[in-house]
């Protein structure tokens, strides 16, 4: 299903899932960084989370470049980007330190990055384990965005076709940020 097309956009616009609760996503789910270490969601509440599943050869991956700017642009108001790369979907590089270099150097983006994860079925990482469980969401291809508030509950998904910096994407990042923190 698709929306009426915006002025700014040439294309419909995809439909997101509004959160289905207000109950916070699990604060002890957590993620392995390429960049060492390990971050939990917890270690993020009082920030609005954007978690984007990505791979490197995938035609959507230009939205590094966005993701990259919308994380400069709002980062010191609270917003952080989390990339999870998959090869679900075959179209990501054998190791997450290869990816990251990647990006890096293709679009620019030096955005937190975790290890290399699956992000559909029963082998799915934890968070899209209970994504899928409790809010009926399944990335269905590469660049699927999961937007959480302050206090870690969801307010949205979106799919690839989303990009970053599209004023409807946009205006939910700025709506989350201008929220008051509750954690």
């Amino acid at each position: 299903m698709t929306a009426p097309a915006r002025a700014d956009s040439p294309l419909p616009e995809p439909l997101r899932v509004k959160a289905h609760s207000a109950t916070p996503v699990p604060g002890d789910l957590s993620f392995d960084l390429v960049e060492g270490g390990k971050v939990s969601l917890s270690d993020f509440r009082g920030k609005v989370v954007l978690v984007v599943n990505t791979a490197s050869k995938c035609g959507f991956a230009p939205q590094f470049t966005e993701l990259q700017k919308l994380s400069e642009t709002y980062g010191r108001d609270g917003l952080v980007v989390l990339t999870v790369p998959s090869n679900d979907f075959h179209q990501e590089l054998s190791t997450a330190q290869e990816a990251k270099r990647y990006c890096a150097l293709t679009f620019g983006a030096e955005l937190p990055m975790a290890q290399l994860a699956k992000v559909k079925g029963p082998q799915a990482h934890p968070f899209y384990r209970y994504m899928h469980d409790t809010e009926g969401f399944e990335p269905s291809w590469n660049f699927n965005k999961v937007l959480l508030g302050r206090d870690g509950s969801l307010i949205a998904t979106y799919p690839a076709s989303a990009t970053p910096l599209s004023s409807w994407m946009l205006g939910d990042v700025k709506a989350a940020l201008a929220s008051a923190s509750h954690g």
